[in-house]
């Protein structure tokens, strides 16, 4: 067949960059298959109905119809998408520019794939928005195209991302997976970053996002959209009523005289809650379970406060649906989230660890940044017996040690993502995982991971909406914060304490601060030494951020330096850097009355408003007009009320009351 009807016959193939091969196969297999092009190319047939075949010099044999890669068939034996048929690919590209450069004023023959520059134009103005339900019922099947339908139902938000001259395939980002179209009007040919065939109805998802941003801001390069959910605006039911009732009941009697039944009860809301698609609800309710069960079992892991908040979590989650609040519903009740999504071959970036004790046992965490999705995953594992960070540095997790998942790079294709952007590396002998050790080059990571203008991150902070409505996923405020100075290094001995003060290169500063414990005994002599430059240069810290009382705080897992990283709370005790010692300047006596104030709350929780002693009133009166005299009437009137509708029948009318004085309580503690 002539190289003008092949040309004409595949623009699909044509259409494939280099790139995006890579992104559907791997960039090593592309480099094999075009190799063997150079050298002996195959023997490129065209069927009538499109298929492309090709005969190699060894005999192998293989042909790709249309529908993509996935749809290719190849003699080799190989699973999945073998080199040769990248090489079919590469050849019949090759015979195609061939038919090309003896046609250029055809206007059905697609540009070259090496002139960049005009055909991103011509790229951008078509949109995935236009794929009909009936292709994507072909692509990916009537089951998960109804799975898709329900998650539309429950109501998503994407971050859709058009064509552009400097990125020509449209794009779009869910919060399990990104979505990007890789040849125009075809949907063979889509890349998600999840395992194909497992969450398929990605496609469908991300088409519908499209769609909605085509309607409502057509042209825009770059918009976040909410597609499908339930208009809630008057409506009085949300999906949480059965939590609601949970809550209730046990604040009614508390942590301490909740019987047997209540298990019976958490697993009917359990059931609930998941047959809707309430992500973040069942979370808090598992959290709740496993609170109730460590009262019961006299373990370490009880707090009150917790019980607190998780009761004050699922009301506030209602009341912010119930009165469409500024947060998308969605957001709000994690309806767009999977509980699991095994994801395709990743690159796990690590930004270190911490390790905590919890009672007998011992757990690690190790937070990878994902570039693909511009998220952070956390691994996590737990050991009984005690053990220190530098011991379990040691211990095998999925096939290596904890201490080279934390100091290093994996490449794995058995990453399963969870709901809340947990992770493990499941056991498989046909999936690999390799660990390398990381040059700390976080610098290429996304934006959304790393932090170069320290202003821009407070900003950010100040614009999240309060910590009880937010998505439940871990590692929300992780990030890698570049450092262009570090102005001053103290210890304060009383409070076991290292801060160090640091700079970005507009002069912003933040403080890293760590405290000792004795599972991590060389985290704060590592930190110090680190700080004084004994591994090089600092060019970044890792950690969770926060802020308190208008001061940027950084608890550091991870120290990238010249090529390697340092992880303190897997480093072992040694002595470390000189540093001045200081003693503390204080608390803050605002935030101390907020914290003693929202523990007097959580003694609700615990106890049960059913079996306050009378004494209790008293002390509730006292404590709002502590908050009246400190500056926070309004809160101080809040307190007030939960003491004056404390009775032995007004259950609910306490119940509200409780709520919202602690949601009040919570929200001044988030802002201290």
């Amino acid at each position: 067949m002539s190289p003008e009807a092949v040309a004409r016959s595949r623009a699909d193939l044509l259409a494939l960059t280099p790139e995006a091969l890579a992104a559907l196969t791997n960039r090593g297999l592309v480099k094999r298959a075009a190799k063997e092009v150079d050298q002996v190319p195959p023997a490129v047939e065209l069927d009538p109905d499109g298929t492309v075949r090709g005969r190699f010099a060894d005999a192998i044999v293989t042909s790709l119809p249309t529908g993509g890669l996935d749809a290719g068939s190849c003699s080799c034996g190989a699973n999945g998408t073998c080199r040769h048929l990248v090489a079919l690919v590469l050849a019949y590209q090759r015979q195609g520019s061939d038919a090309r450069a003896g046609d250029d004023a055809d206007p059905t023959v697609a540009a070259p794939a090496e002139d960049a520059g005009e055909p991103a134009a011509a790229v951008a103005d078509w949109s995935p928005g236009s794929f009909t339900d009936e292709m994507l019922a072909t692509r990916i099947g009537t089951r998960l195209l109804a799975a898709a339908r329900r998650a539309e139902h429950a109501g998503y938000v994407a971050r859709v991302r058009r064509a552009s001259a400097t990125d020509p395939v449209p794009q779009v980002e869910l919060s399990t997976a990104t979505v990007r179209f890789l040849v125009p009007h075809d949907l063979g040919f889509v890349h998600t970053d999840v395992v194909a065939g497992a969450r398929d109805d990605v496609i469908a998802l991300a088409v519908w996002a499209f769609r909605v941003a085509d309607a409502t801001v057509p042209g825009v390069p770059e918009a976040q959209v909410e597609v499908g959910g339930v208009t809630v605006a008057g409506m009085r039911r949300t999906g949480l009523e059965p939590a609601l009732e949970l809550a209730d009941a046990v604040l009614r009697d508390g942590a301490v005289h909740l019987g047997p039944g209540i298990s019976a009860v958490i697993a009917d809301v359990r059931r609930q809650l998941d047959a809707a698609g309430l992500r973040w609800p069942l979370l808090a309710v598992d959290d709740l379970a496993g609170q109730l069960a460590a009262y019961h079992d006299r373990s370490t892991r009880y707090r009150p406060d917790a019980v607190a908040g998780l009761l004050a979590e699922l009301h506030a989650r209602h009341r912010a649906v119930a009165n469409a609040g500024a947060s998308p519903r969605s957001r709000v009740l994690g309806t767009e989230e999977p509980a699991e999504t095994p994801l395709r071959r990743v690159r796990l970036d690590s930004l270190g660890c911490r390790v905590r004790a919890i009672g007998d046992e011992r757990v690690a965490e190790v937070f990878f940044a994902h570039a693909d999705s511009a998220t952070v995953l956390v691994l996590r594992r737990a050991w009984t017996g005690a053990v220190d960070g530098p011991t379990l540095a040691n211990r095998r997790v999925g096939g290596a040690t904890l201490g080279a998942l934390g100091n290093g790079v994996v490449v794995t294709e058995s990453a399963i993502r969870s709901a809340n952007r947990t992770i493990r590396l499941a056991t498989s002998r046909v999936a690999q995982t390799t660990v390398g050790p990381s040059p700390g080059l976080w610098g290429s990571l996304p934006r959304a991971v790393t932090v170069t203008n320290l202003a821009v991150l407070s900003a950010e902070l100040t614009a999240l909406p309060p910590a009880v409505v937010r998505p439940r996923v871990e590692a929300e405020l992780v990030r890698a914060v570049q450092i262009a100075e570090i102005r001053s290094l103290r210890y304060s001995p009383g409070q076991q304490r290292l801060d160090a003060v640091v700079a970005d290169q507009a002069g912003n500063t933040a403080t890293i601060t760590a405290t000792h414990a004795a599972v991590t005994p060389g985290r704060l002599d590592t930190i110090a030494a680190t700080l004084r430059g004994a591994h090089g240069p600092v060019r970044y810290v890792s950690g969770a951020v926060r802020r308190t009382g208008g001061e940027l705080l950084v608890d550091p897992f991870a120290f990238a330096v010249d090529g390697r990283l340092v992880v303190p709370d897997l480093a072992p005790a040694h002595s470390g850097a000189a540093v001045e010692e200081i003693e503390s300047s204080g608390s803050d006596a605002l935030a101390d009355t907020v914290r003693e104030q929202l523990a007097l709350l959580a003694e609700v929780a615990h106890r049960g408003f059913a079996h306050l002693p009378t004494t209790f009133t008293d002390r509730l009166r006292g404590s709002a007009h502590t908050l009246s005299t400190v500056g926070l009437p309004r809160i101080g009137d809040a307190v007030e009320r939960f003491a004056g509708r404390l009775g032995p029948d007004r259950g609910e009318e306490v119940a509200r009351a409780w709520v919202d004085a602690y949601l009040r309580l919570s929200l001044a503690a988030e802002l201290c």
